[in-house]
Order: C-alpha cells, then structure tokens, then sequence
C-alpha cells in the first residue's frame, strides 16, 4: 500500500509541475487538461481528473506548491543577520533570486492567485514582515515609521518587481535587486 500511495505522490507532483509550465507558457484562460496531460507525458487526461477532483483542485495544488518551494527557497538563503537590516536585505535579495532561478513557479502563481479557493497567506507575510520592521525600530536601526504601513509599501514594491519581471523576462534582475534593496534601505533608515 505504501508503494502506491508513492506512486499517487509522485504522479501528483508529475501534474503540478506540468501544470506550473504550462500556466507560465500560456496563462490561466488557455491551459487545460489536454495541455497539461501532453507536458506531464500522461497518456490521458484522465490520469488528472483520477488525481485531481478538477481544474480548482489542480489550481490549489499549483499554488500550494509553488508557495512551499518559494519559502524554502527565501528561507535558506536569508543570513539570519544579527540586524534587521541585514535580514531585510537578505529577503528581498532571495525574492528576486528566485524569480531568476524559477521564473515558471512566479509566472505561474500570478496566473492562478486571482483563482485560488485557499485563504492568501498575505496577511502572514505582511505581519512578518510589519514584525521584522518593529525589530529594526526596537534596536535602533529604523527610523520611526509606522510599521504595518510600511509592510506594505515594502511588500508592494517587492510584489511589483517580482510581476514585472516575471511578465517581461528581459527586465535586469541584478539591477532590480540592487534598486530595490536601496529604496527600502532608503525608506526605512535612520537619518
């Protein structure tokens, strides 16, 4: 029993990731069962429909794994800095490396988050983030700024770059990085 439920697990995953290139090449309107089936290599599309109750089932799951490999991703790559700063830095800077390393995973969650069934986890990352920046005020690294507002400037901007480069894959991403560290160090620091 246990090799099957392996099996379903890895065809699932076969889906996903075939439904994440395909969302990306083609957006949400034109992708489809068919598609997906012929990127996966499956024989029908009934192999999707046996894993995936429908097309809002397959969308959950794309988001939901395009989420949990976007966090790892920025988890490991943040410096765990002894300054807010430092950690501010080191997350953004691992946003933008992901969309450089997964430009299809980015593409693709903003092709289905308008049509997930599942809470965003938007308010998560702005309390962490409105956290993070209470952290920099406490020790003196922040200007004095109300902090939930500025959670979400900072998120805006990052959400931003992140939709604009991964709309137009011409867009310099080093220079993105750079620019958008230094108007969020500008934002944020001390006189």
């Amino acid at each position: 029993m246990r090799a099957k439920s392996l099996t379903e697990q890895a065809r699932r995953a076969q889906i996903v990731a075939a439904a994440i290139e395909v969302l990306a090449e083609l957006g949400y309107g034109a992708t489809s069962f068919k598609q997906i089936a012929a990127r996966a290599g499956l024989s029908s599309t009934g192999l999707i429909s046996y894993h995936f109750k429908g097309k809002q089932e397959l969308v959950d799951s794309v988001y939901a794994e395009v989420r949990r490999t976007f966090t790892e991703f920025v988890l490991e790559r943040m410096d765990h800095s002894a300054t807010a700063a430092g950690e501010l830095r080191a997350f953004l800077s691992a946003n933008l490396r992901f969309l450089r390393a997964h430009r299809a995973h980015m593409v693709a969650l903003a092709q289905v988050r308008p049509h997930v069934s599942a809470a965003d986890s938007a308010d998560d990352d702005h309390r962490k983030m409105a956290d993070l920046l209470r952290q920099g005020q406490r020790r003196g690294e922040f200007r004095e700024f109300d902090a939930d507002t500025v959670a979400i400037f900072v998120l805006a901007l990052r959400n931003g770059v992140l939709a604009r480069a991964g709309d137009h894959p011409e867009v310099d991403l080093d220079l993105c990085e750079r620019e958008l560290i230094t108007v969020v160090e500008l934002a944020t620091r001390r006189g």
